[in-house]
């Protein structure tokens, strides 16, 4: 893209709630990648360190605002409509990309005029980032994703002309808001395009949403795929007893 090295290639809208102890890794791994970049995080009203972790952080920021407000989605489309960027994404505050992985995902969308978005390979870490797994990514296919969200959100990247035209995130959803959105992509414009290389890293931690409400992420994901697809796959039935119920159980268990 022949563009001036000021000029921002990406937009990322970074939702945060009480995730002081780590927007700091999420921040710096947005600000080290090879592309320019205007940041705009949305705090909903931390009571914890995060606004003094973000005012640290306020000079290379292109905007941030901390006060309640109507969810993680509405917090991400609110900080994508402020950026011109012609590449958009969302990184939650508890995950990081990995050095060089913006570029990828930026390259494969330039290489690829036909494609909405681009998505690549993700690692699950803990809370320290120390220990890490494979997240089951896969090159697009609507089967396979009726049947599972193969797709990471934080390596994902999205054309802003593709985004607007599907209206960003529904903000009706609270934990399926990027499932909901890729099929929104795919209906619209086509397969979303996929590489083959590691790009972000998800930290999995006990106060994750998608480990504290477990019930209504899969509520959300059978409702994504029912709109979407038309029926809902038996394996989502039979992992529900898996996912939801055996590892709540076992979860409190352990507490």
């Amino acid at each position: 893209m022949n563009v001036d090295s000021k000029t921002p290639v990406v937009t990322i809208a970074v939702p945060s709630l009480n995730q002081g102890r780590y927007l700091t890794d999420a921040l710096e791994s947005i600000f080290s990648q090879e592309v320019p970049v205007e940041v705009f995080v949305a705090d909903g009203g931390s009571t914890d360190t995060s606004v003094d972790v973000i005012r640290q952080w306020e000079p290379r920021l292109s905007g941030w605002r901390s006060h309640p407000d109507s969810g993680q989605a509405a917090a991400i489309n609110e900080s994508i409509e402020k950026g011109t960027a012609p590449y958009v994404g969302w990184l939650n505050s508890d995950d990081c990309y990995l050095p060089g992985g913006l570029r990828v995902l930026v390259d494969a969308l330039e290489a690829h005029h036909e494609w909405p978005a681009a998505y690549a390979l993700a690692e699950d870490a803990d809370s320290s980032l120390t220990n890490r797994s494979n997240v089951w990514v896969e090159p697009f296919n609507e089967r396979r994703l009726a049947v599972r969200c193969f797709i990471s959100q934080p390596a994902t990247l999205i054309r802003r002309s593709a985004w607007e035209a599907v209206g960003g995130l529904n903000e009706d959803f609270e934990l399926a808001m990027d499932y909901d959105l890729w099929w929104r992509l795919y209906r619209r414009f086509g397969p979303l395009g996929f590489e083959e290389e590691l790009v972000a890293l998800n930290r999995s931690h006990d106060s994750s949403k998608t480990r504290t409400q477990r019930k209504r992420h899969y509520q959300e994901a059978i409702q994504v795929v029912r709109s979407h697809y038309g029926r809902v796959p038996w394996k989502w039935w039979l992992y529900w007893v898996f996912a939801v119920w055996f590892r709540s159980f076992f979860a409190a268990q352990k507490r």
